[in-house]
């Protein structure tokens, strides 16, 4: 520690608060490529962090443009000094990678060159979570600088890490929600329904028989149906986050936003304005339309990106739902489920004294919900 003197001190300091205030994995990754680069004045840094098939899970860069991430092609093997790295805990520093007897001779076409190479692994334990890979700095790296990178590369496990349990207990929170509604969905409403059918079928057998006790029958029907539509409503209602409630409805959708732009492939974007206190039901229904867009955005229309927009203007709240998909004939709506959805949100906006609107073609759709605080 000898080596590093207090300036270098701070801007580690800084990286490693940078790292730990992300809690997406792929935001730690990224964050912690940029610093370690900008710390040891390195022309390229990449991280990786490796899959089960020979390849890498998470692979991200910094000192390059996206254009030229692109033109390099696909993601590279867990072969060469990257693969050895993988399986050595030790930290690697070459003057030239060329020497490196892992080397195998080329880059692909569209490739920066490399020379001078500092490699470090990240660790937790035992276990190497991925690599850290340094390139091309002006009269190579020191071993100052392998000092620099070893402390922030164990802060760097503790976020990584961090970042994995924030994301498995997220998944453990959905899991555990989807248990509840099953349950509450089979003790609260599978019942009654049952006994619905059970009194339909026997209306049905006295129709022509007995047409007074049909009618009796016929009419607990009604009732049963009523009351199954009730309580399917309150377990419904219940499903409402608990973010929602705790933190307002901005960050709930934002977070809601940031889980489907991490499990899907389309970029999905969320941007939020100040917003005016709406109601709880209010709240309820612009954060319900907004799943349902989502929803048919992520599976109807083959978007590459979506962004959804909370703002306000005056005392009117909007909600826009974009995406740049294949668009549909809203007058049609095509699928059973997509003209449900687009019922079902429009109900949710007129309930919530607001209005819905819906274009679409071939650049894509926007759903656009129109609410107003007074509810009129």
């Amino acid at each position: 520690m000898s080596s590093l003197d207090r300036a270098e001190l701070r801007e580690v300091s800084a990286a490693v608060l940078a790292v730990t205030s992300h809690l997406s994995a792929r935001d730690v990754l990224q964050t912690i490529v940029t610093s370690a680069r900008k710390l040891l004045g390195a022309r390229y840094a990449a991280l990786g962090v490796p899959d089960s098939a020979g390849s890498f899970a998470e692979f991200v860069v910094d000192g390059i443009t996206d254009e030229e991430w692109a033109a390099i092609g696909p993601l590279p093997r867990q072969h060469g000094v990257l693969g050895a790295m993988l399986h050595d805990p030790k930290p690697v520093l070459l003057d030239d990678i060329h020497d490196h007897p892992g080397f195998e001779g080329y880059w692909p076409a569209a490739h920066p060159d490399l020379t001078a190479f500092l490699g470090m692994p990240i660790t937790d334990g035992d276990e190497i979570l991925g690599g850290l890979y340094l390139a091309n700095k002006p009269g190579g790296f020191t071993a100052a600088d392998s000092e620099l990178l070893t402390l922030l590369a164990a802060h760097a496990a503790i976020a990584l890490v961090n970042a994995r349990l924030y994301e498995r207990g997220r998944e453990l929170s959905i899991l555990e929600e989807r248990t509840r509604i099953a349950r509450e969905l089979h003790d609260a409403v599978t019942q009654k329904l049952f006994s619905l059918r059970l009194t339909a079928e026997a209306a049905s057998t006295l129709l022509e028989r007995d047409p007074a006790r049909a009618a009796e029958q016929l009419a607990t029907v009604r009732q049963l149906a009523a009351e199954a539509v009730d309580e399917l409503h309150a377990v419904v209602t219940g499903l409402l986050p608990a973010e929602l409630a705790g933190d307002g409805m901005a960050l709930a959708l934002r977070k809601h936003v940031e889980l489907l732009d991490r499990v899907h492939d389309a970029s999905v974007t969320f941007t939020a304005g100040d917003l005016p206190k709406l109601s709880p039901p209010q709240q309820e229904a612009v954060f319900r339309i907004a799943q349902e867009a989502l929803h048919n955005a992520l599976r109807h229309s083959r978007a590459g990106v979506i962004d959804v927009a909370l703002f306000a203007r005056g005392r009117v709240v909007y909600l826009l739902v974009s995406d740049n998909g294949t668009g549909f004939d809203p007058t049609e709506a095509g699928r059973a489920t997509r003209r449900l959805g687009l019922a079902s949100m429009r109900d949710r906006a007129r309930a919530a004294g607001g209005k819905f609107t819906v274009t679409s073609g071939a650049g894509g759709t926007t759903i656009r919900v129109e609410v107003p605080l007074d509810g009129r």
